[in-house]
């Protein structure tokens, strides 16, 4: 049905805009549709209406989620006219609710439908941009149905701007032209939301985050170039499922390229599912009648029951600044309000409720151009609390990957601080000492000297054909050091400290995990179980004085013996103190540890051995 057709039909919805925009009420409650789907025709025009009939609209309220459109409404020309209160906080409208002239509401996103369907929050007019209207005179909302709809469903009025450049999208998206009190025919290009081009600090955090995500996961991810370098980064995925708030460029990519099939899924299988959409044109039109997507009102997409009925449910979200004991504050810096709470308290909380869910908040480690650091030992006075010391599982930087879930505050702290900034780390050492967050002896080397080398890190396979990945230690991993030798059995012990070892203390462990890289090295051999680590080997280096040679030892955990692990160890070991530019390695074992002589054999390396007192001395020149 064209629009031709809908204007015989029903010819009291086609009314010149100056008669529409008179029937609102003073006082009244305007509802704006969200994002790129703003009908900014609609808005310009009552602007303009207001502007020649300054007595027409007074003392308005204009709820919204988002803008992307300039906002005239906050301007202070029209202090008598709009008073605007929004959900959440775009640029547009930052300064204004920072200064007192708008308001901020700060809720769950999931929850907003529910506060207009019970009248909480009434709605007396909403302004909505939809598309063309199909054979049965339904119009699609298109790239907007989060609260949209709501708002529509119980708006006392209802304006439309029907425009066809507004896709038609499926799911649960139509509203019929009966329910619709007045239709605005205008067509414009919609608002696009575009990123900057990711650089390297970011492509470097979408490579850490795309190493968590697993084949067949469901994820949910957010906007800006950090999510747009995580999307990148899974093109070697397979049968991802799309569970999200956003719809983006990145994601519509994946689904071209095959990435996301959604064949995985434990609810809504085969569908991207979605709320609302920012991003290109060719976005919009590849949404537009797509049977692949179906877009879902936001206390849907957004309900954290639902969301946990996902298995292998992954949310993804950002923060602008975390605390050592793991609470993120992405509403405020300070006491100055900056965005919202939005959609990720809802994903993240039901991610956390999901079979096998999974939770990761990826963030620069600075800001304000590396003057800052996003780490802090506390949220500064005045930061809102989006996220909780339980919501997040991952955080990730720049630096690596923090695992907090079931962690302690204290092991929280060592692994929030191993991924801050270098800058940052001796400043947030101390502060976690003097807050007793962290041991008051603990060991610290700043600088170049203790930055971890993350370029070191490598993926291997065994002669037995174990996957184990061997990377250098770092200072957050002194639990994991304790379970390895806790585990060694007395034997090993044995061979492996020329004693029988009854105790490891943090005095002792501590040494193995704070060290100067330029001088020493230590490198883990783990393998994964889950989200869990296991050290299975361990192998070390100390440079020795002038002679510019180093003493190397390797221990391997009792019941991965004979597997290839500490041939490996000893092999990565030897590599990098070549590039280091070492001459060699010395070792003493005794004679009789069977398991260092088969090593050494089978190390491939040039050696020298002498025997006294039955301890072997082995030299190892490169």
């Amino acid at each position: 049905m064209d629009i031709e057709s809908l204007k015989q039909r029903f010819p009291e919805k086609f009314l010149p805009q100056e008669k529409i925009f008179d029937r609102i009420k003073k006082g009244g409650r305007l509802f704006v549709g969200t994002g790129c789907g703003e009908p900014q025709h609609l808005v310009a025009a009552l602007v303009d209406f207001v502007e020649s009939h300054p007595m027409s609209v007074i003392e308005a309220e204009v709820l919204h989620v988002w803008t992307l459109g300039v906002a005239p409404y906050t301007d202070s020309k029209f202090k008598k006219n709009f008073r605007y209160n929004t959900f959440f906080i775009g640029d547009s409208a930052r300064d204004a609710i920072n200064t007192g002239a708008a308001d901020y509401t700060p809720m769950f996103l999931s929850q907003v439908p529910d506060l207009f369907a019970r009248g909480l929050i009434p709605v007396d007019v909403a302004l909505i941009q939809t598309s063309l209207p199909d054979d049965e005179g339904r119009l699609s909302l298109g790239i907007s149905v989060d609260i949209t709809k709501a708002a529509s469903d119980n708006a006392s009025m209802v304006i439309c701007q029907a425009n066809s450049y507004m896709p038609y999208v499926r799911g649960d998206t139509l509203i019929d032209i009966e329910s619709v009190d007045f239709v605005v025919s205008y067509d414009e290009p919609l608002l696009e939301y575009r990123t900057a081009v990711a650089d390297e600090l970011v492509q470097n955090i979408g490579n850490h985050v795309a190493r968590i995500i697993k084949d067949g996961d469901t994820i949910q991810v957010g906007y800006g170039s950090i999510p747009n370098a995580i999307l990148a980064n899974l093109e070697g995925k397979k049968h991802i499922g799309i569970h999200t708030e956003l719809l983006s460029d990145g994601i519509v990519d994946l689904m071209k390229k095959g990435v996301v099939d959604n064949s995985r899924k434990s609810i809504d299988r085969g569908k991207t599912v979605a709320t609302f959409c920012m991003g290109k044109r060719s976005t919009y039109q590849y949404i537009h009648d797509n049977p692949a997507i179906e877009f879902r009102p936001i206390d849907y997409t957004n309900d954290p029951l639902v969301i946990a009925r996902n298995d292998n449910m992954t949310a993804i979200n950002s923060a602008l600044a975390i605390d050592l004991t793991g609470q993120a504050t992405a509403e405020s810096i300070g006491s100055m309000f900056y965005s919202g709470i939005g959609g990720q308290a809802d994903f993240m909380r039901g991610a956390v409720l999901a079979r096998q869910g999974k939770t990761i908040l990826a963030m620069e480690s600075t800001a304000n151009e590396g003057k800052n650091s996003r780490i802090v030992p506390y949220l500064h006075q005045g930061s809102k609390v989006t996220l909780t010391s339980g919501d997040i599982h991952y955080v990730v930087t720049e630096y690596g990957i923090a695992y907090l879930h079931g962690k302690n505050v204290r092991e929280r702290a060592m692994e929030l601080i191993s991924i801050a900034h270098p800058d940052f780390r001796p400043w947030l050492i101390e502060e976690a000492k003097k807050h007793r967050l962290i041991y008051a002896d603990q060991l610290f080397v700043a600088g170049k000297e203790g930055e971890y080398p993350s370029d070191l890190e490598r993926y291997r396979t065994t002669e037995d054909g174990m996957e184990i990945l061997l990377r250098p230690v770092k200072i957050s991993d002194e639990p994991l050091l304790k379970d390895f030798f806790y585990a060694l059995s007395d034997e090993s012990n044995y061979r492996r400290f020329f004693t029988m070892r009854q105790y490891m203390p943090h005095e002792v462990l501590q040494k193995f995990v704070a060290i100067d890289y330029t001088k020493q090295m230590v490198i883990l051999a783990v393998v994964r179980e889950d989200e869990r680590e296991q050290v299975v080997g361990v192998g070390q280096y100390a440079v020795l004085g002038e002679t510019h040679t180093a003493e190397v030892a390797v221990a391997v955990r009792d019941e991965y013996q004979q597997k290839g692990v500490g041939t490996e160890l000893l092999a990565y070991l030897a590599l990098i103190a070549k590039r280091e530019g070492l001459h060699g390695f010395s070792a003493d074992y005794f004679a009789h540890n069977e398991p260092i002589n088969h090593l050494v054999a089978k190390s491939g390396l040039k050696l020298s051995k002498q025997i006294s007192s039955g301890v072997c001395h082995v030299e190892i020149p490169f």
